[in-house]
């Protein structure tokens, strides 16, 4: 099927934003449930898109939990706009309602929850600060494909969100790509205007030298190229069947390390899915747990030849290219302890039950301040 949809688009000479592209648009549209799903060049740029087309720009502020990955603050800067930090929900790792609202300011126009590792963030109390105080909500939900909150698609509680499909993603490309999600058609325009010159499609029209802008609703916009590739778009269809199947692995993988690992010694927390307001749909992207000396646990199945992935091992607000935003060291204590602890142990759909066991008896084998090479 790969094979013959990447002859198919050969044939065609359209390489990028082409007919691939729009079958893709329109089966993530029915997957997800979104009025609009548009195709852009990766999870990044549709964040920008995204931020935007929703207005955001030089002036305002935008509330982002500080610990998730470093895109989701500098996509914010990008816009012209600032990132502000909010602490996390322990138990989630997603941001915390409280926290969020203290971050308020008179400048704040947009609230950026993440939906991180296994499940949505607490959208009930997002939105509910987010209506007190009249802001938008925009999602990060490159790590949500099949998550929902209450039955609706991550990226589509608020305004709109973004998918990721980076190749280590559930559903990945073999190079970079992402979407836009969005019910609201006002955004969905001026997304497909930003992510190609400021261009709407098949207008034919440009505005001068390199075609920079476009007539567009509510003004002129400044566009980009941030357009999917037809090749990423084949890849991503192909794959799309096999979605599900996916994820019901991935989350009964995650089944087995709870079970495995619920009496390992040095284990502090394990993943929980938590109803935060309305049932959940979780799909494990990634399986953390958190460990006292984490650094330790880390060289440790290094050795006995597991790797581990650490997200994230320095928190935004801490970063020194957010240094002159006036956050500092111990603002966020949840989320500093998150980046001191957590590690993610091997989770893909092709696992075994026998490298799952491998791994939980590595982890099992672990004791801080013991001889690391202890094969």
């Amino acid at each position: 099927m790969l094979r013959r949809r990447i002859e198919g688009l050969l044939d065609t000479g359209v390489y990028s934003a082409g007919p691939v592209c729009a079958e893709l648009e329109e089966a993530l549209s029915a997957y997800t449930g979104a009025r609009h799903a548009l195709a852009v060049s990766n999870g990044t740029d549709a964040l920008v898109l995204l931020l935007r087309a929703a207005g955001i720009g030089p002036g305002d502020e935008v509330v982002v939990p500080a610990f998730t990955f470093v895109a989701s603050a500098t996509s914010v800067a990008l816009a012209g706009a600032r990132p502000v930090f909010a602490d996390i929900d322990p138990a989630t790792y997603c941001i915390d309602p409280l926290s969020l609202e203290k971050a308020l300011t008179p400048a704040t126009k947009a609230v950026m929850p993440v939906h991180l590792f296994c499940q949505p963030a607490d959208m009930a109390g997002v939105r509910a600060v987010a209506d007190r105080h009249g802001l938008q909500v925009l999602e990060d939900s490159a790590e949500g494909i099949g998550m929902r909150w209450n039955g609706v698609h991550t990226g589509l509680v608020g305004r709109g969100g973004v998918l990721s499909f980076f190749p280590t993603k559930t559903l990945g490309a073999l190079g970079d790509a992402g979407m836009v999600l969005t019910d609201d058609d006002e955004l969905a325009e001026r997304v497909r205007a930003l992510r190609n010159h400021g261009r709407l499609p098949g207008s034919g029209r440009s505005t001068g030298a390199g075609g920079l802008a476009e007539v567009a609703p509510q003004g002129v916009l400044a566009g980009t190229n941030a357009k999917m590739d037809e090749v990423q778009a084949a890849v991503l269809l192909t794959r799309l069947a096999g979605l599900d199947e996916e994820i019901r692995r991935r989350c009964e993988l995650a089944a087995a390390y709870t079970e495995r690992l619920a009496t390992a010694p040095c284990v502090l927390r394990l993943p929980a899915v938590e109803n935060r307001g309305a049932p959940v749909d979780p799909v494990f992207y990634v399986y953390v747990i958190e460990v006292e000396d984490r650094d330790g646990l880390v060289a440790h199945l290094a050795a006995h030849g597991v790797e581990t992935e650490t997200y994230y091992p320095q928190p935004l607000h801490t970063q020194p290219c957010f240094a002159g935003h006036g956050h500092r060291t111990g603002d966020h204590p949840r989320a500093e302890s998150a980046a001191r602890h957590t590690v993610a142990l091997p989770l893909y759909p092709d696992l075994t039950e026998e490298q799952l066991e491998r791994v939980c008896s590595a982890v099992h084998a672990f004791h801080p301040g013991a001889d690391r090479d202890d094969r």
